[in-house]
């Protein structure tokens, strides 16, 4: 038996990175996962083979950016599990997608697109807005569910050349607080995990030099932490910004006499 048996999860851009070490973490422990993808093939594909590891796991091809889509995949992901106990906001777009060589030559904001300023805010900001639109509603009819939102460092939100990850991400922190805020009583609870450093995930691009590269955690630091927010033991827990590298002391620090 596994400790998320019967757990209902659905994890945003879960095919790669962040996401995909979650799901496979969550799947493994018996939830029954849901991972979205705009790709349709490639999501398929993606929850195949973490089905395949272990677990159960189910993609749906969505658009974070669109609500039509947005919508069509809460329907489903409610249709087929029966209901859901946790969604992970973890869909976006890195520094890579307006700057290919961000780390070794950052750009000032003022040569970022606005177009690629735009897609980027609208990814990693307004999906987060419309996925927990559809989803929250029905989580508090239920009178149960959990939010979980991925963040980042407070100093990568500060950091010369990260325009506009940078403050999407700090939008999507404020974003998570007021969720919070608007939850109270309702039986959700809205909490924030970030890795707590860069991670190797395809949002770093190639050509970076050696001893950068090997300095990135690796994505599966997400798990232990994703597992226990999923968890029962993480019922009550609110408004928390949880630091996947810290993780471990901060537990120790809630359950101590």
């Amino acid at each position: 038996m596994g400790e998320l048996d019967g757990v209902r999860v659905l994890v945003t851009g879960g095919t790669s990175g962040l996401g995909r070490a979650m799901a496979e973490a969550v799947a493994a422990a018996g939830a029954n996962v849901v991972i979205t993808g705009r790709h349709g093939q490639r999501t398929v594909a993606a929850a195949r083979e973490i089905g395949a590891s272990g677990g159960a796991a189910t993609g749906i091809a969505a658009d974070v950016r669109q609500p039509s889509s947005v919508a069509a995949c809460a329907d489903a992901v409610f249709e087929r599990l029966g209901g859901l106990d946790v969604l992970v906001n973890n869909a976006g777009l890195g520094m890579r997608t307006v700057n290919p060589r961000f780390l070794t030559s950052p750009q000032p904001f003022w040569e970022v697109t606005p177009e690629g300023f735009a897609d980027l805010m609208l990814v990693n900001v307004t999906g987060y807005f419309l996925m927990a639109r559809a989803i929250v509603p029905r989580m508090v009819a239920a009178g149960r569910g959990k939010v979980v939102n991925i963040a980042i460092s407070h100093a990568t939100m500060r950091r010369a050349g990260f325009v506009p990850y940078g403050p999407s991400r700090a939008a999507t922190e404020s974003l998570s607080r007021i969720m919070a805020a608007d939850c109270a009583g309702t039986g959700i609870t809205v909490n924030m995990l970030l890795p707590g450093g860069a991670t190797a995930t395809g949002m770093i691009p190639a050509g970076i030099p050696a001893g950068t590269r090997a300095a990135l955690l690796d994505p599966s630091v997400m798990a232990e932490p994703i597992r226990w927010l999923c968890s029962p033991a993480s019922d009550g827990v609110h408004d928390e910004r949880i630091v996947a590298t810290e993780f471990a002391d901060w537990l120790r620090g809630r359950t101590a006499p």
